[in-house]
């Protein structure tokens, strides 16, 4: 038994001082005072115990590009990150576009031990656009959505047979919104400082038009969830699309609600990303949409990449940056201590409904659940250096930054799988 004493626990509408008690995985007892003999007691002393974090957006890059992040190494930046679980994109090498591969993760994440592994596969066979996967066999393995993340579907008639497809599991797909005319091959947001500095520019409209398009096609077929929102005009459109009824949810990444394109000056290929940073109009909005739940969920979009892949001049670096190590204080310290989210919000953004969207048995801290728990001291301060990072790889743009919010302990399946020294 595991015994957490003088705890503030968190669920979406409450946050209670409570002790929490956790026997054979599970949630026990939550009371005022447990006096039980437990084999571990930890005083947490104020410390906010969260149901377990999920990040929606992972991409850990096994099989095919282990250079980069190995399941290994990415589900245990995840644990010592405070996330309990997170989603694997599909567009490695092969892609997971059917259960043989499904099985492969599962198992590989099993024996790993830490964060949990809820894979998605993708939309179309080797992420083509044409011809849609097989679904059934990959959700009988374990696959929880799908998605040709890094690539949109264009076709819209392929679109809408998938989304009819998984209308009958209940499955969402995840669109990566991007229109790729419009984008025009840019490498940065297109606006006066793309022009300033001479790099070619991915307007605000290859991302707008595009999710635009997947909520029409979703109005009348299906499910779909927004990836990475960086942009006003998008939040407006997701926005609008919830207030019609259309059965949409979106997702946003930290950096797009802490840095703005300025990030890009000195041609810092550790700020290029797909969306790119944008204005800070659209920050401004991104988290006016978080506030307002238009976004519905945060996540890392952790996009591991080697020294090479980056140490390239701007046009050529590849899109991308490392997550998992940062999301939590970049989320405590932005969204709370500067912006005055409450923890039963940042609750919902981070536990709640990622597992309402990939319909998971979590999100809740209470008696009777699987014991998955983030547990965070708010008010810890430190600063991000590169000899910290678990991934294996260091290409984010917030080395140096300082900020409060940290996570000291993750509990998995009722197993602490990282604490910090000072919990005790």
């Amino acid at each position: 038994m595991i015994l957490l004493k003088n705890a503030n626990v968190v669920n979406f509408d409450s946050i209670e001082k409570k002790d929490v008690l956790i026997d054979k995985g599970r949630i026990v007892r939550i009371e005022n005072v447990i006096t039980d003999v437990a084999e571990t007691v930890y005083d947490l002393n104020g410390k906010y115990v969260f149901p377990g974090f999920i990040d929606l957006h992972v991409h850990l890059r096994e099989p095919g590009q282990e250079e980069k992040e190995t399941l290994s190494t990415g589900l245990k930046t995840a644990a010592y990150g405070g996330y309990t679980a997170v989603c694997s994109m599909p567009n490695t090498d092969p892609v997971i576009d059917n259960k043989f591969l499904i099985k492969f993760l599962k198992n590989r994440a099993w024996e790993v031990g830490m964060a949990k592994l809820y894979p998605t596969g993708s939309i179309t066979k080797g992420l083509q656009g044409q011809e849609i996967s097989e679904y059934a066999s990959m959700i009988r393995n374990g696959a929880v959505a799908f998605t040709d993340d890094g690539l949109p579907v264009i076709n819209m008639a392929t679109l809408r047979r998938a989304l009819e497809y998984l209308s009958i599991y209940d499955k969402p797909l995840f669109l990566h919104c991007e229109d790729k005319e419009l984008a025009d091959g840019g490498a940065m947001n297109e606006g006066l400082l793309s022009t300033k500095i001479g790099l070619p520019g991915i307007h605000r409209a290859s991302e707008e038009v595009a999710i635009a398009q997947g909520i029409e096609v979703a109005k009348y077929f299906g499910r779909i969830h927004i990836a990475h929102v960086s942009t006003k005009g998008s939040v407006e459109i997701i926005r609008f699309a919830k207030q019609r009824g259309i059965k949409v949810t979106a997702e946003t990444a930290p950096h797009y609600f802490v840095l703005t394109e300025a990030s890009v000056e000195g041609y810092n290929t550790n700020a290029k990303m797909n969306p790119p940073l944008r204005t800070e109009e659209d920050r401004k909005a991104i988290i006016e949409g978080l506030r307002d739940g238009t976004i519905d969920a945060i996540a890392t979009d952790h996009a591991p990449h080697t020294t090479d892949d980056k140490n390239k001049e701007f046009n050529l670096a590849s899109f991308g940056i490392t997550g998992l190590d940062t999301a939590i204080m970049l989320i405590i310290n932005t969204l709370h201590h500067q912006e005055g989210f409450s923890m039963q919000k940042i609750c919902s953004l981070c536990s709640t409904n990622p597992a309402n969207i990939i319909d998971v048995s979590s999100g809740k801290v209470a008696k009777g659940e699987v014991a998955d728990l983030t547990i965070i001291d708010v008010e810890q301060g430190w600063k991000v250096t590169e000899n910290m990072f678990n991934s294996k790889s260091k290409n984010s743009p917030f080395i140096g930054f300082s900020g409060k919010g940290r996570a000291v302990m993750t509990i998995i399946d009722g197993k602490v799988v990282w604490k910090e020294k000072s919990v005790g």
